[in-house]
């Protein structure tokens, strides 16, 4: 699959129009109904190869776009967690600089 393309396993006559929020691969079982004993091999098999991760991020991003940014009513709720989501992303890249300058009981 090359940049643009259409996943390997969609096809239009099964599938209808292509929605990049869904996963047309195989089918196996949500994290939510994984037992802990089961998690190794749930884990073994996953696709981790950098396009699957980035086909995974692209996946989640139409998926909350949809859900948050497309609606004709959409709130404010969006602004916030972009917000809130970039003030956690500075925190964490400016940890090693904040952490000197907290405050300690001498006593």
């Amino acid at each position: 699959m090359a940049f643009g393309d259409y996943p390997a396993e969609y096809n239009p006559k099964v599938h209808g129009p292509y929605d990049p929020a869904r996963f047309y691969g195989k089918a196996d079982v949500p994290f939510g109904q994984v037992k802990l004993g089961e998690l190794g091999a749930w884990l073994g098999r996953r696709n981790k190869t950098p396009g699957a991760v980035a086909g995974a991020v692209s996946r989640a991003w139409w998926r909350w776009q949809h859900k948050y940014v497309f609606p004709k009513r959409a709130g404010i709720a969006p602004f916030f967690q972009l917000t809130v989501a970039s003030m956690t992303f500075f925190y964490l890249i400016n940890y090693t600089k904040l952490k000197h300058h907290r405050n300690y009981k001498y006593h």
